[in-house]
């Protein structure tokens, strides 16, 4: 297996999480948390992925504090993954991710899911880049500038 090579001293900020999140099983792993996957075993029955890849990631994910193993809420002798603040705040990301994914990689036989509002049912609006006057931007109205 080829070594990838690590962002951690990269000043982008791009760059530096690919460490963290960067490669797909760790996304879809992260997905899986969202909606309710917390054990081991859940996330491998899953994804199907083999028990010692999952294990590296999760591993990756604990180390950098994407998620934290806790008790079992059941109080079992298992252990949970559960998302941290770090972890959850990587809900818009997936959001962006899923949305842009329906626009440009949905089959039109697929049975199309939806990201809807729990409290009413409806669709999530899809999410924008607005400046702080309200106007919304693009690649085109944007650049990285140091400081």
């Amino acid at each position: 297996m080829v070594k990838r090579t690590s962002h951690k001293d990269d000043p982008c900020p791009v760059a530096r999480p690919l460490d963290a999140i960067g490669d797909w099983w760790s996304l879809l792993i992260i997905r899986d948390a969202f909606e309710g996957s917390r054990r081991f075993g859940e996330f491998q029955r899953s994804l199907g992925l083999a028990k010692n890849i999952l294990s590296t990631r999760l591993r990756n994910l604990v180390a950098h504090d994407i998620f934290t193993i806790a008790p079992c809420a059941d109080g079992s002798a298992y252990n949970e993954y559960v998302l941290t603040e770090k972890g959850r705040d990587l809900f818009p990301l997936l959001v962006a991710l899923r949305q842009w994914g329906e626009e440009y990689y949905s089959d039109s036989y697929q049975a199309k899911v939806q990201l809807v509002d729990r409290e009413t049912g409806k669709p999530v609006r899809r999410l924008e880049l607005r400046s702080d006057d309200g106007r919304l931007l693009g690649p085109d109205d944007t650049v990285v500038v140091g400081n």
